[in-house]
């Protein structure tokens, strides 16, 4: 994973004898939930092949992530209006926990580079939740185009994080061109729209302004141990904006500025005092 680098994070906090038995009894109830949805989500698929669609396996995983986010002690608020359409979701990155948020938020697929799918837990978690891996390699170039376009046709909304990267949640990094490049083809951005998505996370009280914030050389590990020993009453705010359409743009920068400015000034109204311009 490339990290950015900007802010060194704080040490952790300990957790306690609460905090500890908060974390225990949070993974134990979660692990025997999600064995459960995923043989709910097995069967689910099954069906799918019979009827079609994915709206059955869908529903299912949004599930898991609306009893993730709620057993992280994370409750979900969500402005604006998901777009009904095939397209493209770019968000702002600030943790692992966004996977679940934006999965209870919308019915989307990530897109994610291919390398994801090897990592322990997360890159399984990836494979079972319908991720569209992206090889970037030139000679692939074409065919996962071509994969995008009949993702896209079919209503699918795939999700992105332009900054390519995770930040401490109180800024949005520059979005980054190149992944707006496989929105921007002669042959897909006659069909295409890019809905902007803020992403705005509000600590538990008496908690630092960055504790959701997961960057630099933290470890998976260590941030969730202190998500799930110590987040009791937090909030995260899912701000949809108004979609915007590729081939309206004349290329390919000019469409990720104008996200990147829409994304930024939701984060900034959400977090009035406590955001900040990135460096």
């Amino acid at each position: 994973m490339v990290y950015w680098k900007g802010v060194e994070p704080l040490p952790y906090p300990k957790l306690g004898l609460f905090g500890w038995l908060r974390l225990g009894f949070r993974l134990v109830i979660y692990g025997i939930i999600t064995l459960e949805l995923v043989l709910l989500w097995a069967l689910a698929k099954l069906l799918e092949k019979l009827v079609g669609g994915d709206k059955l396996s869908g529903g299912v995983v949004r599930l898991w992530a609306r009893i993730g986010h709620s057993i992280m002690g994370l409750r979900l608020e969500v402005q604006g209006e998901e777009m009904t359409h095939g397209g493209a979701i770019v968000a702002n990155h600030t943790s692992w926990t966004d996977i679940f948020v934006l999965h209870s938020a919308a019915h989307i697929h990530f897109v994610s580079k291919a390398e994801v799918a090897s990592w322990p837990v997360i890159g399984w978690l990836a494979r079972v939740t319908g991720t569209l891996f992206i090889e970037r390699k030139s000679s692939e170039a074409q065919k996962q185009q071509k994969q995008l376009g009949q993702r896209i046709a079919a209503g699918d909304k795939l999700c992105v994080f332009p900054e390519a990267t995770s930040s401490d949640g109180l800024r949005v990094l520059p979005f980054k061109s190149t992944l707006f490049g496989v929105f921007h083809t002669d042959k897909l951005k006659d069909l295409m729209w890019v809905q902007p998505v803020t992403v705005a996370y509000f600590p538990p009280k008496g908690k630092d302004k960055r504790f959701y914030g997961w960057w630099g050389d933290m470890e998976f590990a260590d941030h969730a141990k202190v998500i799930l020993g110590l987040s009791m009453g937090g909030r995260v705010r899912v701000i949809f904006h108004e979609p915007l359409k590729a081939a309206d743009y004349p290329t390919r920068k000019d469409l990720a500025k104008d996200a990147d400015v829409i994304v930024r000034d939701g984060l900034r109204k959400a977090l009035g005092d406590r955001f900040e311009e990135n460096d």
